[in-house]
């Protein structure tokens, strides 16, 4: 209705299957919502081949930072907010990040959330770790 009793325009879509794929259906309220790009769940997708890999250092440390920050002496990082922070990165950088540079992500955007560190603080950092150069190679 348009709230004077009559009934309003009916608006007619035409939407492709791929679109449709984009979009999940709410049972509860019999509406839609447009999914997330991290959201993968019930789309075609080719075959996963398990495969065992060597972690890079980096990674093993991204790896002991989330349970260093999360553990429940600490509590400096909640599974909670690591997953809303991977989740609300965009398309672009979402498809562009590897597994471990989204937890990063994920970790920074948190501690300076809660207050535990600011951006400023953060950028210098990075900029010190910068200008002593790459990292020992540890037995690559």
């Amino acid at each position: 209705e348009n709230g004077a009793g009559e009934a309003g325009p009916l608006v007619a879509l035409t939407v492709s299957s791929a679109a449709k794929e984009c979009f999940l259906r709410n049972h509860h309220f019999g509406t839609f919502t447009m999914r997330s790009n991290h959201d993968m769940g019930g789309l075609t997708a080719g075959r996963i081949v398990p495969r065992e890999h060597t972690y890079e250092p980096w990674e093993k440390r991204v790896d002991a930072l989330m349970m260093l920050l999360s553990h429940r002496d600490r509590q400096l990082l909640k599974v909670d907010e690591l997953r809303r922070n991977i989740e609300t990165l965009g398309p672009d950088a979402y498809d562009r990040m590897s597994y471990y540079e989204r937890w990063m992500h994920a970790i920074c955007q948190t501690l300076i959330q809660r207050g535990v560190i600011n951006l400023d603080e953060l950028g210098r950092r990075m900029e010190e770790v910068k200008a002593r150069g790459a990292l020992p190679d540890e037995g690559k």
